[in-house]
């Protein structure tokens, strides 16, 4: 008589210690989206760790999804339904429904800037690269920050001064130093008045078959909320916010040191009595970062913007990596109404 042999079944664990392990780690994902999404919601001046943590809240709604999986599993339907209301939260901020939109007079025609920006890391970045940009992407104009002369000097060494021959610059050590380059006319007109760096505003004057407009630019660079930095850099943001009140086509390009979930940069948004608009943010790139591209194991969060007025349409925004920078380009079309 042949026995046959019977392999032990492994123990299961009991359905109701499973549920509750899944109900233990829909909390645990939940409470950092918890925490930092106060935080984004109370507009008030947090101080530096709490102004960094809320650069991040894009990519909260991927803990906050884990947390609604989990607590889906854990069988409890008030916390599945704390959990969904959380995803919600997440995805407004994330597209957000009362975001405003470009609303050009459609009595007017355009003309159409293709513009770029560039925060060069000290002039480190890699000049041939930025040419290379420039050229195949048909960039009309140019906005540079942490603008130094070696970077200057290897710029017209690469060519760039045959793609955009009107320049205006001020190159300088360390992360003072600007440019605008265009194929425009450019006209200096002022400075930000205040600002940490030099920020300075420029008139652009664009034709194209037969139509004519005027861009007032202002090559952004704010200073990063670090450390005894967090007051000038409310103080950049707030500074900025007052040109918002200027009539005529506004942009604002540059590194803002800020992203759409500060508090700050949304009252810049919306001073002066209209609403001025993010380029990248309308165009739904709040998950394609431009900051940080090298040196960090952090997730990419977006404080280099294209900002117009609600006059300028845009289109094609882009994202590219730079070679010895750690923020990337931007660049997008704007269509700005002609004055005739």
């Amino acid at each position: 008589m042949m026995l046959r042999s019977r392999g032990r079944a492994a123990p299961r664990m009991p359905a109701g210690r499973a549920a509750a392990g899944w109900r233990i780690m829909a909390g645990l994902t939940a409470a950092p989206v918890v925490v930092v999404s106060c935080f984004r919601a109370v507009p008030r001046e947090w101080p530096t760790t709490v102004v960094q943590l809320v650069s991040f809240t894009p990519w909260l709604v991927l803990p906050a999804g884990a947390s609604l999986l989990f607590a889906v599993l854990g069988r409890r339907r008030w916390m599945a339904g704390a959990a969904a209301g959380l995803v919600a939260v997440q995805l407004f901020w994330l597209v957000p429904l009362d975001y405003a939109r470009a609303a050009p007079d459609a009595a007017h025609d355009t003309v159409e800037l293709r513009t770029m920006s560039l925060n060069a890391k000290l002039g480190q970045a890699d000049a041939a690269e930025i040419v290379r940009l420039v050229r195949e992407n048909g960039i009309t104009v140019l906005t540079i920050q942490e603008y130094t002369k070696a970077l200057e000097d290897r710029l017209a060494a690469a060519g760039l001064a045959t793609l955009l021959p009107n320049r205006i610059s001020a190159p300088a050590g360390g992360a003072a130093g600007n440019a605008v380059y265009s194929v425009h006319g450019l006209a200096a007109t002022g400075k930000v008045p205040g600002s940490h760096f030099p920020m300075p505003l420029i008139r652009v004057t664009a034709e194209s078959r037969g139509q004519r407009a005027v861009v007032e630019l202002t090559n952004v660079h704010t200073r990063a909320p670090v450390g005894v930095g967090l007051p000038k850099w409310r103080s950049d943001l707030a500074a900025l916010g007052q040109l918002v009140s200027r009539p005529g086509n506004l942009v604002l390009a540059g590194d803002f040191n800020a992203s759409y979930d500060h508090a700050e940069f949304r009252r810049l948004l919306q001073s002066g009595g209209r609403v001025m608009v993010d380029v990248g943010m309308l165009q739904g790139s709040r998950l394609v970062p431009t900051w940080p591209m090298e040196d960090h194991a952090l997730p990419g969060i977006t404080i280099d913007h294209l900002v117009a007025s609600p006059s300028v349409l845009s289109a094609n925004y882009a994202v590219h990596r730079v070679p010895g920078t750690d923020h990337a380009a931007i660049m997008a079309t704007l269509s700005v109404p002609a004055t005739g």
